[in-house]
């Protein structure tokens, strides 16, 4: 897959990556060549007191090497400019990619895994290519160069070549086939660590108030311990890799040394071509240590492009139409025909056989136990899950075939859980309409009930919210996530339990405020509490997936055994048709 992953995306960097290969090329030709000129001057120059000889030859080297050193340079250029493009593209792609994910696909990866694909894992492979661009383009070439070179020198010494370079690669290769298991394991114990943390950052009041801070400490220190583990033992293996190469490479310079001294005092060689020779065994062992560095690298950015791969090559559930359609009428009906719901893997469907109609300006509530599949409900009207069996329509016609922005633009949702931006009170409302004037912001604002306190805050629309919005209170969080919906002003507003954590009066003045502001509108209330939605038009009572009654308040309350022992789980029917 890493493969497969950079000739996809290393394809519009062709020409830097051309000039890489040209500028080490002649790097590589100039350092095969320079042991030769040294050679020359000590067998022709120094041996025979040739000074033009030494002044001449030792000129074009120096020429030589600093034309090495403009290669090295541009190579290294051209290089980090592929390298850092290649990781741009891929963040780029892994977060289009998750961006199309519905929530199931998120789910299933998890946001801790995802956020450590986008940024580890694509720094792996970005370090992989950067590093083979300065190092593995050269390797082979001074490799085979520094073989042919040496055995023009002297061929009789190229024996301890053919002896020096396959010992140091079996031993390199034992050590890299343990690296490879000890690299993966490594990724997806950098996924708990990350895991485990942001639970713990999401969900810090919980743990204080529970006074959980040594298990969770412990826990923490579980994960980490276990990372550490498996960073030192591959960080071991990496560090006895280089004295390994280096104690091959000594001892083949001894041997060099010592046989070719042999070779000098018999007069079948020269000082000159004996240090030529032992320059080109230093070059040839070097570059195998190149790619051997390479080779440490390569398990671990292999690891990672096939967990980035995972990601760019899951598809979404969520798929937008080939022939969408583009136009809808103003006001839309709402219709769910024989709706059912699964979740990949479960025994049974969350949502089974749901069947009913909302006319445009009415207000459908939904209620029952947790777990009767109330937010999975709402979720299918935006096309957060596409529904496993049957159809949501709106209009009459099928979610799956509208076009996806035309879907959004008419439905503002409102989520369980209302989640704020980091930035200022006006930035988070600006996501429903960014060319809202002052005017129409303070105007949701007043609707949602939450003109007051934020007129308090100092900036007072400019006032900062911190990420997720924990310097606001939950009921401050829910009202602006509901402001936000209003200065959005869809057709249909979608309400998953967002009063809940409204006390009884603000949330009966949000009620009155929204019917009298977007009473031409329609709503999906999904309510906890039965004083949020005892004015609904329709009130739809879901239990195991099934909608077991249907009605309105007054009507429940005396057909619907279900829906009265809710209300007389929380007030009386007197005070609940009050």
């Amino acid at each position: 897959m890493l493969v497969r992953l950079l000739r996809t995306y290393l394809r519009p960097y062709w020409a830097l990556l051309l000039g890489v290969i040209v500028f080490q090329l002649l790097q590589s030709v100039a350092s095969l060549y320079l042991p030769t000129l040294n050679a020359d001057i000590i067998d022709k120059g120094v041996s025979t007191g040739d000074t033009g000889y030494i002044l001449s030859t030792g000129g074009w080297m120096l020429v030589i090497t600093l034309g090495q050193i403009v290669c090295s340079i541009a190579a290294v250029y051209f290089g980090s400019r592929a390298a850092m493009s290649l990781g741009r593209d891929l963040r780029q792609a892994v977060f289009r990619r998750v961006g199309a994910f519905s929530e199931r696909e998120v789910s299933s990866f998890g946001a801790p895994s995802l956020i450590t694909r986008s940024t580890n894992d694509v720094q792996q492979v970005q370090m992989l290519v950067l590093m083979t661009c300065t190092l593995l383009v050269s390797a082979p070439i001074l490799a085979i160069g520094g073989v042919i070179m040496a055995m023009r020198q002297d061929l009789q010494l190229s024996w301890l070549i053919a002896v020096s370079v396959p010992v140091l690669l079996v031993l390199v290769g034992l050590i890299v086939t343990r690296m490879v298991p000890l690299y993966r394991l490594m990724q997806k114990r950098i996924d708990r660590v990350n895991l485990v943390l942001r639970e713990q950052l999401t969900g810090i009041r919980v743990i204080r108030a529970f006074v959980r801070e040594p298990v969770e400490r412990a826990r923490f220190g579980e994960a980490n311990a276990e990372l550490t583990d498996t960073a030192t033992r591959a960080g071991r293996l990496m560090v006895l890799m280089f004295p390994i190469v280096m104690a091959v490479l000594n001892f083949s310079s001894v041997a060099v040394l010592w046989f070719g001294a042999f070779r000098i005092q018999d007069g079948s060689m020269q000082v000159g071509t004996l240090m030529a020779f032992l320059q080109y065994l230093m070059q040839i062992l070097m570059a195998v240590m190149m790619a051997t560095f390479m080779a440490v690298m390569i398990p671990r950015a292999s690891v990672s492009g096939d967990r980035i791969s995972e990601v760019l090559d899951t598809p979404s559930s969520v798929v937008a139409p080939v022939e969408p359609v583009t136009s809808l009428a103003e006001r839309s009906a709402i219709e769910l025909r024989d709706v059912s719901f699964s979740y990949p893997g479960a025994e049974q469907p969350v949502l089974h056989g749901l069947t009913f109609r909302t006319e445009p300006g009415t207000v459908t509530a939904v209620i029952g136990s947790t777990g009767a599949g109330k937010t999975t409900l709402v979720n299918l009207l935006p096309r957060l899950f596409d529904a496993t069996d049957g159809s949501v329509l709106i209009d009459g016609v099928d979610v799956r075939d509208l076009e996806p922005d035309l879907l959004w633009s008419r439905i503002g949702l409102v989520p369980q859980k209302p989640y704020l931006f980091s930035g200022t009170v006006r930035s988070n409302l600006l996501y429903g309409k960014p060319d809202a004037t002052d005017d129409e912001l303070w105007h949701a604002l007043e609707v949602a009930q939450a003109r007051g306190f934020v007129g308090a805050m100092t900036g007072g629309l400019d006032a900062a919210v911190a990420q997720g919005g924990t310097n606001l209170s939950g009921g401050q969080r829910q009202r602006i996530a509901i402001a936000r919906a209003l200065v959005k002003r869809p057709e249909i507003y979608v309400f998953d339990d967002s009063f809940s954590a409204l006390d009884v009066a603000t949330d009966a003045r949000l009620r009155r405020a929204l019917r009298a502001d977007v009473g031409d509108a329609s709503m999906f209330v999904v309510a906890q509490r039965v004083s949020s939605i005892v004015d609904a038009d329709l009130i739809l009572v879901l239990e195991d997936g099934v909608i077991v009654d249907r009605g309105t308040h007054d009507e429940l309350l005396e057909t619907s055994p279900t829906y009265e022992e809710i209300v007389s789980s929380q007030l009386s029917a007197r005070e609940a048709a009050a």
